[in-house]
């Protein structure tokens, strides 16, 4: 569920970060279909709170408002006052009000350097977690139990979420949204923040960019041909060959470039245009596999299994209205012929031979 969301902030707190969770959660776009959510800023301290560049902010709620969220937002702190915090502590009633939250079953998702309070109130012990990279290492002395990955945009320890710095956090909002409300409900917020819809958790959080940019046939135009030729078999060969690079300069380049491998990204998107289709669509689970590029339906669940921890069938059921209508030939089926229910993991990913559209892509 995910109706009552409340974003948490301390005296000074950073504005970009407080405003990416007020713009995912906080705007009425209710005209354009959307969810509305009931939404607040809490005082996470006695006011007034200042923010890191001076000006103030004054909200009626109190850490009583968090024991009716679903979701608690930790904003971020600037790095002066983190350094305080650090050698002092973070405000008992709100370390308190935090714990409370999880312990009741609401999630908490920490933006930047939010994760030091989620950290203080014993929530990141035991679980992979992040935060900008220029604090990774002063999270990990802080919390030694915690395992903190310097080189992601944000990861998901249900119920505790965490992110990187800035944007990351947008790309975290949009995932417990995608993940909760789908991703119509997800590609409709982030089309009217004028922003990409997704972006992979596993990303890196920063991209080394080189210096000098070929004059021709840039990646930017094969990765729009990739978008556009998602159903299609397709090697990192035949792509590299489209960039006018060796296999290996394109992988390298292509990872410099975006953050992550070309069959990641690749696998990433066919689950995002899987997705929508399950959503918008009532075709057979077999016709979405071809048409998003897995070719056949025990490749698509073995890959929506692993990126979205569910079958596709039962992600259908969730987001789509439409999912009563669906024909009963869009039920994956066992090798015997036997209807499979969302319920039934049926084999182990692991026995599933690769799609034919991924058939000699390499992993670098």
């Amino acid at each position: 569920m995910l109706k009552n969301v409340a974003v948490v902030i301390l005296n000074s707190f950073t504005p970009f970060e407080l405003g990416v969770v007020c713009e995912v959660f906080g705007v009425d776009r209710t005209d354009d279909g959307l969810p509305s959510y009931d939404f607040a800023v809490v005082a996470g301290e006695p006011g007034p709170l200042v923010s890191e560049v001076g000006f103030s902010v004054s909200t009626p709620f109190g850490l009583d408002r968090l024991k009716e969220a679903d979701l608690v937002a930790v904003s971020a702190v600037s790095e002066a006052r983190l350094q305080a915090y650090m050698s002092g502590e973070f405000p008992a009633p709100l370390i308190d009000a935090l714990r409370g939250a999880v312990d009741r079953g609401a999630r908490v998702l920490s933006v930047c350097t939010g994760a030091f309070v989620l950290g203080a109130a014993g929530l990141l012990d035991g679980r992979r977690c992040t935060t900008h990279w220029r604090h990774a290492p002063a999270l990990a002395r802080q919390h030694p139990t915690a395992m903190v990955d310097p080189d992601v945009l944000y990861v998901d320890e249900d119920p505790v979420i965490t992110s990187a710095g800035t944007a990351a956090g947008i790309d975290a909002c949009l995932h417990l949204v995608r993940k909760e409300q789908g991703s119509r409900v997800a590609n409709g917020i982030a089309r009217r923040m004028v922003i990409p819809p997704h972006r992979d958790g596993g990303q890196a959080q920063y991209v080394d960019r080189p210096v000098a940019m070929p004059a021709c046939d840039t990646l930017g135009e094969v990765i729009s041909w990739m978008q556009r030729h998602l159903g299609e078999p397709v090697t990192v060969r035949q792509l590299a060959a489209r960039a006018r690079m060796s296999d290996r300069t394109f992988a390298r380049r292509f990872v410099q470039e975006t953050g992550t491998t070309p069959l990641r990204w690749l696998t990433g998107q066919r689950i995002l245009l899987a997705q929508e289709l399950l959503e918008e669509t009532t075709e057979t689970v077999d016709l979405i596999a071809d048409r998003a590029g897995f070719g056949n339906a025990a490749a698509l669940r073995h890959h929506f299994r692993a990126w979205r921890g569910t079958t596709p069938q039962a992600y259908r059921h969730a987001f789509s209205p439409d999912a009563s209508r669906v024909s009963p030939d869009a039920i994956p089926a066992s090798p015997g012929g036997i209807p499979v229910s969302p319920e039934t993991p049926g084999r182990s990913p692991a026995a599933y031979t690769p799609s034919r559209s991924l058939v000699g892509a390499s992993p670098a």
